[in-house]
């Protein structure tokens, strides 16, 4: 059984998270891993929504945060202000994020590129990202690994990662953790843990070292021996496929990695 990258982005994705933690998540891939580790071996994962929807049980792909197929069952149907109070009270573990820029520090843009006055391209802004960043233990980004979405300098700095690196959080009063994971079609990223840049951790299947430098804006550390993303499982894939988005509403098949499911 093959498998796509947007499939082990998912997967790995999903692998991040731990049973019974509490995770803030959006729709898209985020709310596709979460689903799968709550199928798999997080069974006591718990699911808050930036609409209000806490405890959501998976019933559904939605298409948006405020979708009705989140209430069904849910432990809870309350307001966006509840949600990110969770937030100010240190409860969520882990936060999803998607980004239009990421730099080496793992700070994202979603303003605008060009310009703030006079944008090339005017992007949706915050939301509830800066908070998540802010404020969760740690925040998993998921993002295409493109040169123009791996710059060295953003545009605009929208949601705090690591700042200018080092304790610049600490420094700047933010209490959460801060990024932990940078989830791409490529590989997976970390962060080095004094100078807080990124760093590679693993290639995944059939990706070459070099096309991850072709496709990155900055220098990225290196480990000294280079691991393989561990690929997905026949029952992860069949989880994705036939239970958690049997349409392709997220998941629509791209090039193949060319790997097999194991």
């Amino acid at each position: 059984m093959d498998y796509t990258r947007q499939e082990i982005m998912a997967v790995a994705a999903a692998r991040e998270i731990r049973d019974k933690e509490v995770a803030f998540i959006g729709t898209g891939l985020p709310m596709i891993a979460a689903y799968l580790a709550k199928f798999t071996h997080a069974p006591g994962l718990t699911l808050i929504f930036e609409s209000g929807v806490i405890g959501a049980q998976p019933r559904g792909l939605a298409i948006g945060v405020g979708d009705f197929k989140l209430v069904s069952h849910c432990q809870k149907a309350t307001s966006l202000y509840y949600a990110l109070s969770l937030l100010q009270g240190g409860r969520v573990d882990v936060g999803f994020l998607g980004a239009a820029e990421i730099d080496q520090y793992g700070n994202i843009n979603s303003t605008a590129i060009g310009d703030y006055r006079r944008p090339k391209v005017r992007l949706p802004g915050s939301g509830g990202a800066n908070d998540i960043a802010s404020l969760a233990k740690r925040v998993i980004i998921i993002v295409a690994h493109q040169r123009r979405k791996f710059p060295e300098r953003l545009h605009y700095l929208t949601t705090p990662g690591f700042l200018d690196g080092g304790d610049a959080r600490q420094r700047a009063g933010l209490t959460g953790g801060g990024p932990s994971r940078v989830i791409t079609d490529l590989a997976i990223l970390g962060f080095e843990p004094v100078s807080k840049r990124m760093r590679l951790e693993s290639l995944h299947p059939g990706v070459m070292l070099e096309e991850v430098r072709e496709q990155t804006g900055f220098e990225l550390l290196l480990p000294s021996r280079i691991p393989e993303t561990e690929a997905p499982t026949m029952d992860q894939i069949r989880l994705l496929r036939e239970k958690i988005d049997p349409e392709g509403e997220y998941l629509a098949p791209p090039e193949p990695a060319g790997r097999k499911a194991s």
